[in-house]
């Protein structure tokens, strides 16, 4: 799908960046642990724009920071999630917004899986573990 038109497709026309920063606050929020947004725009064969990934060290957490990502998006932005995934053993949950995909993983899962390095023609930003006010 052509990305000029998957825009236009949102739910309620949320500004992309909107979106962004709302995910990652609501990670931070859970303690979510090395943040990474991975800019897919100037991929010719990318499945959708960007890729938020962070990581847990428990499927408790897992499960909460993917909670809490679902809630804040849909408190915020009155947006819910496209499709969601992984809910039955919580090692690697992904929560499509369309043109934004999160992905919490199971510390040990995210480096098995290295969704990083699978994507490492994509523009990489590693998020400051500040703490939320």
């Amino acid at each position: 799908m052509d990305k000029s038109i998957e825009k236009k497709v949102r739910q309620n026309g949320a500004d992309e960046a909107k979106l962004i920063d709302t995910v990652i606050f609501a990670m931070k929020d859970k303690k979510s642990e090395n943040i990474v947004h991975l800019n897919l725009d100037k991929l010719s064969k990318s499945v959708c724009s960007s890729f938020i990934v962070t990581s847990a060290d428990s499927t408790v957490q897992v499960k909460a920071i993917a909670d809490n990502v679902e809630e804040e998006v849909f408190k915020k932005l009155n947006e819910k999630v496209w499709r969601r995934q992984g809910d039955e053993n919580a090692l690697w949950i992904i929560l499509d917004y369309g043109s934004v995909v999160v992905h919490v993983f199971q510390t040990n899962c995210r480096k098995y899986y290295a969704l990083e390095d699978l994507w490492a023609d994509a523009e990489t930003v590693k998020i400051a573990e500040d703490k939320i006010a």
